[in-house]
Parts: structure tokens; C-alpha cells; sequence
């Protein structure tokens, strides 16, 4: 069951400092994903990031959205991916919201 999650990420870094720290983070996020996340590409398009990579061997796809004071990020999941939205929109809200947090 394909399914879309939108995760809003809140932030007082402005959109700049929240791009550049997506960035660099998103280097290491592969790491973090269960099961390993692979053939990351991306491409940014304004303030917009699309990625695509496959994750457990499904193929996701997604947008960030930078603004002044949030990050939406909107995922595309396939299936089995799917059926574990809640989870993955726990986590990225968690993951984006350390990512993200002011220091």
C-alpha cells in the first residue's frame, strides 16, 4: 500500500543555516536507516531538495521544502514502507527536529 507522509520540522535558524545543515546531514543518513539506504541522488530546484533512494530495496522518493521557520518534508513510500508510515514519520520528525535544533 503506496502512502505519502508529510513530517513539518520546526526551526529559529533561518532558511539558509536549515539548507546548509540539511546538506551535510543528509550525507549521513544512510547510516541511519534500517535495513541501509542506497542510490541516494538529489537535486535542488530554489529553497525545494527532490531526493529518491531505495531503502530495503523499494525505491522512496521525497521533497524538502526549506522555509525561514520550518522544513516540510513530504516522503513517498511504496508498500511494505507503506504500512510502516507511522514509524518513519516518528522517526524523521525526531531525526529532522536534532538535525535541525538551535546550538
Amino acid at each position: 500500500m503506496a502512502k505519502t507522509i508529510t513530517v513539518d520540522i520546526h526551526h529559529d535558524l533561518g532558511a539558509a543555516e536549515a539548507r546548509r545543515r540539511l546538506e551535510s546531514g543528509l550525507a549521513g543518513l544512510g547510516s541511519q536507516v534500517p535495513g541501509g539506504l542506497s542510490n541516494l541522488q538529489q537535486s535542488w530546484a530554489g529553497d525545494v531538495l527532490s531526493f529518491s533512494a531505495l531503502v530495503m530495496g523499494q525505491a522512496i522518493a521525497g521533497r524538502l521544502h526549506v522555509l525561514e521557520r520550518s522544513v516540510r518534508v513530504d516522503l513517498d513510500l511504496p508498500g511494505l514502507l507503506g504500512m510502516m508510515a507511522g514509524k518513519i514519520k516518528g522517526a524523521l520528525q525526531k531525526q529532522g527536529q536534532l538535525l535541525l535544533e538551535k546550538r
